[in-house]
This record gives structure tokens, sequence and C-alpha cells, in this order.
């Protein structure tokens, strides 16, 4: 580890190796709908930052493991810790798609 590695933010290809490897976990992209139509990871759900706090918007309960992204990990950072305050208990920021390696989907 190099003395700068803290300024780093998530590698979202790795959380979502992570996410794959966990047994009913929810993939979120708190993007605009229209970021996320024009593409996001296979799988995920779209739950808009500005709309988390609104009843119903997060698709799972309050112990499911949640793995968060959005464009650059701002928003993500954002969304994880609303969550949190929520009651969530297993939420994980991923970072951001624009680093994202692998297959997105429209």
């Amino acid at each position: 580890m190099g003395f700068f590695d803290f300024l780093k933010g998530p590698d979202i290809n790795q959380g979502v190796q992570e996410y794959g490897a966990v047994p009913g976990a929810v993939l979120l992209d708190v993007r605009t709908p229209q970021e996320y139509r024009e593409g996001h990871i296979p799988g995920s759900v779209n739950a808009p930052l500005q709309a988390l706090g609104g009843a119903g918007r997060v698709p799972a309960g309050k112990d499911v493991p949640l793995f968060v992204y959005c464009h650059s990990g701002a928003r993500s950072r954002q969304a994880v810790s609303l969550l949190a305050r929520m009651g969530y208990a297993n939420v994980k920021n991923i970072g951001g798609i624009a680093a994202y390696r692998g297959k997105v989907e429209c």
C-alpha cells in the first residue's frame, strides 16, 4: 500500500465481483433515470439519490446487502450515508460506473 492510497476511491470492478458473490445482495444505481437508461450494470436497480428518502424507493429489507454505485462515486457515497441513517445495516459504496470495465446494458 502506497502513501497516497487512502486518496483512491472504491474500485467498482472489485465491488461488482463482491456483489456477485453475496447471495441476495442488491446492486443499487443511484444515478438519475436518464443516466440509468443510457447504460447501467446488468442486474442493477435504479433508485435515484434525490428520491432515496421516499417511501419504498429502496427495493430491499434493512438487512439485505446493498452495493451502491453512481457515475463517479460521489452520489453513491452520499447515498450510503443516507441509507445508514435510514437504518440499512449492510451498505457499501462501490464507486462510479465511469471506471467500470465490464458489460453495460441500456
